[in-house]
């Protein structure tokens, strides 16, 4: 047992230490996994345990300031990237087809490694994304497809600066700042508040340009391992899996957001109707934008459209749920 052990740790030693790209190892963060690793865990904690019981007995807090500030710095942050993703390879003199990664000290490599470090710097300030969830109190959204996609990131990202700075797999992040692009644009618009709502259409296609980059990543990493190219097949599997584990989250969210949209509808048409004898609908009023719109500064909870869930006498009925009585 005692020589097993110490064969696992002398290889681990020998992966970090002779296997990896020596001009990041230097980098923050870059010497150990279990830096990210720690962090990572710590992100999990927090949103799902310590922050909710933090604010247990507090209201939500008003972070319009805060949230305008922080999408614009993403929106910001992403189009650098993507711009060094596009000047140092993508646009200019990288092959979708096979592109190894240059391990050399040219400023090039040089510029591609540190786009890629700082890419993965980037996966952390992505945890403010559920932190403001969290603050405001928004614990549907806290959900296991948001946290598995933004704890997971740091730790998946690190072993690509670690080992393969640049080439192939750097299609992932073209892609995904891209995406970042357009998404936090629309956070953006989505907190400057009400008069906003008519830029916001594109809402319902979030989440199929997040299926298409994943399909995408999957088709350029997987080709790899059909043709003859100077790239680890380790890391064609490891960022085409992630690919595809990412796609079939967020197909099933994309589902279950929709029908979930359409139950409601029906439920309310049949509530004007008067016809409240057949089901239990639930009514879930936060949907993705939910973060950024206003609230009462009195309770902390949006205020509700008229009609939706008051009974005949004007009263609000319960916010979350309208209970299908068969005796009514």
């Amino acid at each position: 047992m005692a020589q097993t052990i110490s064969n696992i740790i002398n290889s681990y030693h020998d992966l970090m230490d002779n296997k990896s790209d020596p001009r990041v190892n230097d980098w923050l963060l870059m010497s150990s996994p279990f830096y990210t690793l720690g962090i990572c865990l710590g992100y999990v904690y927090i949103v799902k345990i310590l922050g909710p019981k933090l604010m247990e007995n507090r209201k939500p807090y008003e972070l319009k300031k805060v949230l305008i500030v922080y999408n614009l710095f993403q929106v910001i942050f992403s189009t650098w990237l993507f711009y060094e993703s596009c000047v140092t390879g993508w646009m200019t003199t990288y092959s979708f087809r096979c592109q190894p990664v240059d391990y050399s000290l040219s400023p090039s490599a040089l510029r591609t490694a540190s786009g890629c470090w700082w890419y993965y710097i980037s996966k952390f300030t992505e945890f403010f994304d559920t932190f403001f969830f969290v603050l405001r109190k928004k614990y549907d959204h806290v959900s296991t497809l948001h946290v598995i996609h933004h704890g997971i990131m740091p730790m998946s990202v690190w072993f690509g600066v670690k080992f393969t700075p640049g080439g192939h797999s750097t299609f992932f992040g073209f892609l995904n700042t891209f995406v970042h692009i357009i998404m936090y644009s629309y956070y953006l618009l989505a907190a400057l508040g009400p008069k906003y709502q008519k830029f916001l259409w594109w809402k319902k296609y979030l989440t199929a340009i997040q299926m298409v980059q994943f399909v995408l990543v999957m088709l350029h990493a997987f080709q790899l391992l059909f043709i003859d190219c100077n790239y680890p097949k380790a890391f064609v599997w490891w960022i085409g899996m992630h690919a595809v584990m990412f796609y079939f989250l967020f197909s099933n969210f994309y589902k279950e957001t929709y029908n979930k949209k359409k139950a409601k509808a029906e439920a309310l048409a049949k509530e004007r109707n008067g016809d409240t004898s057949k089901s239990k609908v639930g009514i879930c009023f936060t949907t993705q934008e939910a973060l950024y719109d206003h609230t009462n500064a009195i309770n902390g909870m949006k205020p509700m459209t008229n009609g939706y869930t008051t009974n005949k006498d004007g009263d609000l009925r319960n916010r979350a749920f309208l209970q299908k009585n068969d005796k009514m």
